[in-house]
C-alpha cells in the first residue's frame, strides 16, 4: 500500500504554477460547456473576511481572466453583514432557506454545501472556506487546473501549510489539529489509498459536478471527509488529486469547538465503515450521537454540589447525510433545462 501511495503522491500531486493562467484559459476555452467554473463560499457571519476573498476573485479570475462564470456566497443564516458585504464585493449572494425550501434546512457546513449544487450550474464546482485571510486567487486556480487540463480528474485538494496563529504568536505547522488527531489516523487505518492527502479536512477543493451529484452529503463537519471517501469507492484513487497553494490562514477554534468537530468526523468515517460492511451493527447503536463536554463552574461547583466543580454540557452529533442530488427531482429537473 505503501507504494501505491507513493506512485500516486508522484502523478497526482503539483503545485499552482504548474500549469499558468493562460494554459487554464485555453484549456477552459477548448472544454466549451463542460469547462464553466462555479466558485461557492459557504458562509456564517464572516462579514470580516468574505468581502476580500471575493473581490480577489472577481479581480483576477473574473474581469482579468475570465476563468470564473458563477461567483456565489451562499449565506447559511448570518447575523451580521456577511451577505451585504459580500454582494457589495461582487458576489452573487444565495440564502439557503431559499434553495428547495419544500426540504427544511438544518445547520452545517454540509448542508450549504449540498444545496449549492442546486443553485449553481458550473461543471466544474470549487468550495473555498468564507474566513480566509491574505487570500490569494491561485487558491482556486491551482485547484481548478488539474480539472481543465486532464479529462481523468475528477476532484482536486488543495493542500497548503497551515500555522497555527494565537496570542501574537506563531506556530508554522500547528494548525489542523484536527485533521492531524483524529481525520489522518482514521483514514490510514481504514482507507489507507487516501494516506497520501496532505489536507484531508482542507475546505478549499474542485471537483466535477458530475461526480459531486452522485454523492452523500453528510450536514455537518464531517462532509469533507465523507465526499472524499466516498469519491475513492465513486472514482477511483488515479481520479483523485491535489496542489499545492502555498499558505492557508484563517481563524482558529477553540478546543471544545474542534472537540465537536472531531466527534463529527469520527462518526461520518464510521457509518461509512457500516455502510460497505467492514463494521457489523446496528448503524444508529453504532455510536452515542451526544457528545459531552465540561466547563468550570462560574462560582467553582455546580448547582447542588458534586462534579468536582464542572458543570457537564451535552451536544449533538450530527448524523444526517442528504442524498445524492443527482436523485432530488427539483435538481433533474434544472438540469434538463
Amino acid at each position: 500500500m505503501l507504494d501505491e501511495v507513493e506512485d500516486w503522491l508522484r502523478r497526482r500531486s503539483w503545485s499552482a504554477a504548474d500549469r499558468p493562467l493562460g494554459t487554464l484559459l485555453a484549456a477552459k476555452e477548448a472544454a466549451g460547456p463542460a469547462g464553466t467554473v462555479s466558485v461557492v463560499l459557504p458562509a456564517l457571519d464572516e462579514e470580516s473576511t468574505v468581502g476580500e476573498i471575493v473581490s480577489v476573485i472577481r479581480r483576477e479570475l473574473v474581469e482579468r481572466a475570465p476563468l470564473v462564470d458563477d461567483l456565489v456566497v451562499l449565506d447559511s443564516g448570518s447575523t451580521d453583514r456577511t451577505a451585504a458585504v459580500a454582494e457589495a464585493a461582487g458576489a452573487r449572494v444565495v440564502h439557503r432557506d431559499t434553495v428547495l425550501p419544500r426540504v427544511p434546512a438544518v445547520p452545517g457546513k454540509g448542508e450549504v454545501l449540498w444545496r449549492s449544487l442546486l443553485a449553481t450550474s458550473g461543471e466544474i464546482v470549487c468550495f473555498v472556506d468564507a474566513d480566509l485571510r491574505e487570500f490569494s486567487a491561485d487558491l482556486v486556480s491551482g485547484t481548478v487546473g488539474p480539472l481543465l487540463t486532464d479529462p481523468g480528474i475528477q476532484l482536486v485538494k488543495a493542500m497548503y501549510d497551515r500555522p497555527l496563529e494565537a496570542g501574537g504568536a506563531v506556530v508554522p505547522a500547528g494548525g489542523g489539529r484536527v485533521t492531524e488527531l483524529v481525520a489522518r489516523p482514521l483514514l490510514n487505518l481504514h482507507w489507507p489509498q487516501l494516506a497520501g492527502f496532505v489536507q484531508p479536512l482542507g475546505g478549499e477543493y474542485a471537483a466535477r459536478r458530475s461526480l459531486l451529484e452522485r454523492l452523500h452529503f453528510p450536514t455537518g463537519y464531517g462532509v469533507e471527509l465523507g465526499l472524499l471517501v466516498d469519491a475513492l469507492d465513486e472514482a477511483g484513487l488515479d481520479a483523485l488529486a491535489q496542489v499545492d497553494v502555498g499558505v492557508r490562514h484563517h481563524r482558529h477554534q477553540d478546543g471544545q469547538a474542534l472537540g465537536r468537530m472531531a466527534a463529527t468526523i469520527y462518526r461520518t468515517a464510521l457509518e461509512r465503515l457500516v455502510r460497505t460492511g467492514r463494521l457489523k451493527g446496528d448503524e444508529e447503536g453504532l455510536v452515542r450521537p451526544l457528545l459531552t463536554q465540561f466547563s468550570r463552574a462560574a462560582d467553582g461547583a455546580p448547582e447542588g454540589g458534586g462534579g468536582g466543580g464542572f458543570v457537564p454540557h451535552t451536544h449533538p452529533v450530527p448524523v444526517l447525510e442528504r442524498p445524492p442530488m443527482a436523485g432530488v427531482p427539483e435538481y433533474r429537473a434544472r438540469r434538463a433545462a
